[in-house]
């Protein structure tokens, strides 16, 4: 009888072992369902991100840059940038007349411009704008599949609003509960824009042009900068000098006329010393003379 207890109770346990393993494994199953079933549509779907880049030889850029826009428009895209610059290689100016000269100009124009368009007419519109240019230096395209990425921000973000729901079932005024809160609704939205952002990028390419044309010459007339071309001849020249001079002349006399006074001083000085001078020579002859007539004597 005791035997038959122990083997019963034996029995009992296995069974019991069994079944809770089944309830685990049938919980994990339930858990995991979800996940897979996100994947899956996730996934099929491929998110492939398009990129172009050309750069062509073109006639004229402007002409070439207002093509494209309309290119553009007609096919449902967007342009993102855009600029034009002339870069001057050479210039020169040479005198045709007093006041003008001809200005002579070597330059080179070229075009940037960056556009969205759809992805599914990205192969189109390269060949378009291929067909605009002279000749093409290159071009290449770039695919980038953000599938997974798109996929992991999308799990992340159902993950966020479990957290949120097991949050609010346990609702707390504390403050840690709403800074997780809000940290856990910020995060989410990261991610959502994230999506948003490969979804716009999906739909439509980023291409990037270069473009530009030959070395252009332009010619143009322009105003004489040189102010000694503008100086009269040289006759005139030497006649007003001489009646520049005269000028001159004029006006030292009249400063002279303004000095009569130190020039008096001057003169008045002059004749004093000079008198000094001779009086003391006469002096220095008759003291010289005696000496020799006694000597003589």
């Amino acid at each position: 009888m005791k035997r038959n207890i122990i083997a019963i109770a034996i029995i009992l346990t296995i069974f019991g072992c069994q079944s809770e393993n089944k309830k685990y494994a049938g919980a994990d199953t339930v858990a995991l369902e979800p996940l897979d079933k996100m994947a899956t549509d996730s996934t099929a779907t491929e998110k492939i991100v398009k990129t172009a880049d050309m750069r062509f030889r073109v006639k004229d850029v402007q002409k070439t840059k207002e093509q494209l826009s309309k290119t553009i428009k007609a096919e449902g895209g967007t342009v993102a940038e855009f600029s034009i610059e002339s870069i001057i290689q050479e210039t020169d100016k040479v005198k045709q007349s007093t006041d003008s000269l001809k200005e002579i100009t070597s330059y080179r124009t070229q075009g940037y411009l960056v556009a969205k368009v759809p992805s599914d007419k990205l192969d189109d519109f390269t060949n378009t704008i291929a067909k605009m240019a002279v000749f093409v230096d290159n071009q290449s395209m770039k695919m980038d599949d953000q599938s997974i990425a798109y996929l992991s921000n999308k799990l992340k973000a159902q993950n966020r609003i479990d957290a949120i729901e097991k949050i609010n079932k346990v609702a707390s005024k504390k403050s840690a509960n709403v800074e997780s809160s809000l940290f856990i609704k910020d995060d989410y939205v990261d991610k959502r824009i994230e999506n948003m952002q490969i979804d716009s990028r999906v739909k439509f390419s980023t291409i990037t042009l270069n473009f530009y044309q030959d070395n252009t010459v332009k010619t143009m007339v322009v105003a004489n900068d040189n102010l000694y071309d503008y100086r009269p001849s040289f006759v005139n020249r030497l006649w007003l000098g001489i009646i520049n001079g005269w000028t001159i002349f004029k006006e030292i006399i009249i400063a002279i006329s303004n000095l009569w006074v130190l020039i008096l001083v001057g003169a008045l000085a002059f004749l004093a010393i000079r008198h000094l001078i001779r009086k003391d020579r006469l002096a220095r002859e008759l003291t010289t003379k005696k000496l020799f007539e006694n000597n003589q004597g």
